[in-house]
C-alpha cells in the first residue's frame, strides 16, 4: 500500500520541493511555491498535472476524479511506482525550466560518464545526483550524509563509495 511516507520521499526528492501542512491537515508539496502534489486528509493525492497526463491518470486509475488543473486519486489506489511516475510528471508541469531540463538530463545520466563521479556508486545513484545538478565529487563533498542519504536512488554502498573517492582526491 502506497503511504504519505512514499509521496514525501518521491515529492522532496525533487529540487527546490518544500513540504507545508496546512490547518485541515493537508500537506501540500511545492517547487518555487507552485504547487504539484497534495495529501489530503481524507487520504486522497491530488497531483497538478497537464491534461494529457490527467486524461491518463483517470483511464487507468478508475476511482480517480478530475479536479481544476489535474487530478485526485485516493492514495490506496495507485501503487508506489505509479505514484513516483505521477509525481515527477506534476513536478515536470511546475518547475522551472532550468530546474526540469536538468532533471531530465538525469534520465540519461551513466555511471562513471559524469564528471568526475565514480562509477562504482552505480546508475541510480549517478542520476539521483544529477538531478539535483551535482556532477563533481567537490559538491558531493559539499553535502552532508543525512543530505546525500536523503536522495531516493543513493544508498549506504553509494555513499561509503563517494566518501572513499572524496578522501582520495583531497576534497575533505
Amino acid at each position: 500500500m502506497t503511504t504519505l511516507g512514499q509521496l514525501r520521499k518521491t515529492a522532496l526528492s525533487f529540487p527546490e520541493t518544500t513540504e507545508r501542512a496546512n490547518a485541515s491537515g493537508a500537506i501540500t508539496f511545492t517547487v518555487r511555491d507552485t504547487e504539484f502534489a497534495t495529501f489530503t486528509s481524507d487520504q486522497h493525492v491530488e497531483l497538478r498535472l497537464v491534461a494529457e497526463d490527467s486524461d491518463r491518470v483517470r483511464a487507468e486509475h478508475p476511482t480517480a476524479a478530475p479536479m481544476t488543473g489535474g487530478v485526485r486519486v485516493p492514495i490506496t489506489d495507485i501503487n508506489g511506482q505509479q505514484l513516483n511516475h505521477w509525481v515527477r510528471r506534476a513536478w515536470l508541469a511546475h518547475a522551472p525550466k532550468r530546474l526540469a531540463e536538468q532533471n531530465a538530463a538525469a534520465d540519461t545520466a551513466v555511471a562513471g560518464r559524469v564528471g568526475d563521479l565514480p562509477k562504482a556508486i552505480g546508475n541510480p545513484a549517478t542520476r539521483a545526483l544529477v538531478s539535483q545538478g551535482i556532477t563533481t565529487l567537490a559538491q558531493v563533498a559539499a553535502l552532508s550524509e543525512a543530505e546525500l542519504h536523503a536522495l531516493h536512488g543513493v544508498g549506504p554502498k553509494a555513499i561509503r563509495i563517494l566518501a572513499e573517492a572524496i578522501a582520495a582526491d583531497g576534497h575533505r
